[in-house]
C-alpha cells in the first residue's frame, strides 16, 4: 500500500538483466512519484529520473545548482511508488571524487537502481546545449572509480555519461568511453549523438549496454526504438516527455481559465477523480484506516456499546442526581469521532 514491494537488490538485479544490446527498453522520466504509477501501468519495464527535472521542478535551470539530498531525496520518493528500477541522473557526482562516493551510498540508501555519473566540468549544463565543457580523462576516470569502489551493492548499476562528443568530436569521446569502461562502468550514455550512425558506432564501440537519450527539442532526432534497437542500444530514455507534456496542458488550461472563465471546457481530458483515487490506491488506505479506527473510546457520546454501558453503570453504582449530572456534563462535551471528522 505505501511502499513499493520489490527490494532495492532485486531492481537492480532486474535493470542488469534489462540492459541487452539491442533490447531498446524504453524508460520513460518520471517527474513526480504519482507519475511512476502509470508508467508501471502502462507496461514500462522502468523509470528514469532526470537530473534537469528534478531542477526545474524546484524552478531552476539545469546548471548543476540542485544538491545531492535533494536529488537523493526525491529519487527516494519516487523509487518508494514504484516495483521497477530507476536509474537516476546524478550529474557530476555532485563534487570531486569523495564526493562522488558518497553520492553512490546516498542513491544506494534511496532505493535506487543505478545511477549516470557525467564529465562536465561544473556548473554543468543541459547536454543538448551549447558550450559545454568537459574535464580531462584522468579527471572523469577517477569520477567514475571513485563511484565504483564506493557502492556496496555490486548490483548497483554505475554508468558513466560523456559529453566530448559536442566539442570534440565521435572519436575522441569514443576514445572517452572506452577509458571510462575501463574504469569500471557498467554501462555509456553518449550525450547528444548526431545520427543513428553515431549510435551503431559507439554501440560497436564499447563491450557495455549503451543508453539513448530521446529528449525532445535537443540534437538527435527522435529516433523510434525499433531504429535504435537495430544500432544496438541497450535503453532509450525519454526524460522530459511527460513534464513536457503535464507543464503544456496546465499552461492551456491556465489560459482557458482566464479567457473564458472556468474550465468546464477541460474537464474531459482531466484524470476522473475515481481514476487519480484508483492510482494513489486510495481503498487500501481507507480499509487500513477502518482497521485502525475499529475501537470504540469508552464514556464517549454516540457511540452503540461503550457509551451505553458507561451511562448505564454509572446509575446503577452512583444513583444520585449528582453522579447523574457529572456523568452527563463529561459526555455532552465530547464529540464523537465521526462528530470530529465532520468537523475536520
Amino acid at each position: 500500500m505505501l511502499n513499493s514491494t520489490t527490494t532495492p537488490s532485486a531492481k537492480r538485479r532486474a535493470l542488469r538483466a534489462l540492459l541487452r544490446p539491442g533490447a531498446a527498453a524504453p524508460f520513460p522520466g518520471a517527474f513526480t512519484p504519482l507519475s511512476t504509477r502509470l508508467i508501471e501501468e502502462q507496461g514500462f519495464p522502468g523509470v528514469y529520473i532526470s537530473g534537469a527535472v528534478l531542477a526545474n521542478e524546484l524552478g531552476l535551470p539545469d546548471i548543476g545548482l540542485t544538491t545531492l539530498t535533494e536529488v537523493a531525496a526525491r529519487g527516494a520518493q519516487i523509487a518508494r511508488t514504484t516495483d521497477l528500477p530507476c536509474l537516476i541522473d546524478a550529474d557530476t557526482g555532485f563534487g570531486e571524487p569523495m564526493n562522488v562516493a558518497r553520492t553512490i551510498q546516498e542513491l544506494e540508501d534511496a532505493g535506487l537502481a543505478g545511477c549516470h555519473i557525467e564529465d562536465q566540468v561544473n556548473p554543468k549544463r543541459c547536454g543538448h546545449l551549447d558550450g559545454k565543457a568537459t574535464v580531462d580523462t584522468a579527471t572523469a576516470v577517477q569520477r567514475i572509480r571513485a563511484a565504483v569502489d564506493a557502492r556496496r551493492d555490486p548490483d548497483f548499476l554505475v554508468m558513466a555519461r560523456t559529453d566530448l562528443r559536442a566539442g570534440a568530436g565521435l572519436d575522441a569521446a569514443i576514445e572517452r568511453m572506452r577509458a571510462l569502461v575501463d574504469a569500471g562502468a557498467d554501462a555509456i550514455f553518449p550525450e547528444a549523438m548526431a545520427d543513428l550512425s553515431e549510435f551503431e558506432a559507439v554501440c560497436r564501440a564499447v563491450d557495455v549496454p549503451v543508453l539513448a537519450n530521446m529528449t525532445e527539442f535537443g540534437k538527435s532526432a527522435l529516433y523510434t526504438r525499433e531504429q535504435l534497437a537495430q544500432t544496438g542500444v541497450a535503453l532509450v530514455i525519454y526524460p522530459v516527455t511527460l513534464l513536457r507534456t503535464a507543464m503544456g496542458a496546465i499552461e492551456r488550461v491556465l489560459q482557458t481559465i482566464r479567457v473564458e472563465g472556468s474550465q468546464a471546457s477541460h474537464v474531459d481530458e482531466m484524470l476522473t477523480r475515481a481514476r487519480l483515487y484508483d492510482l494513489v490506491d486510495y481503498e487500501s488506505f481507507s480499509s487500513f484506516d477502518t482497521g485502525i479506527f475499529d475501537f470504540e473510546v469508552p464514556g464517549r457520546a454516540g457511540t452503540d456499546s461503550a457509551g451505553a454501558a458507561d451511562s448505564a453503570g454509572t446509575a446503577d453504582s452512583a444513583g444520585t442526581a449528582d453522579s447523574t449530572h457529572s456523568t452527563s456534563s463529561s459526555t455532552s462535551g465530547t464529540m464523537s469521532t465521526d462528530e470530529q471528522r465532520s468537523e475536520s
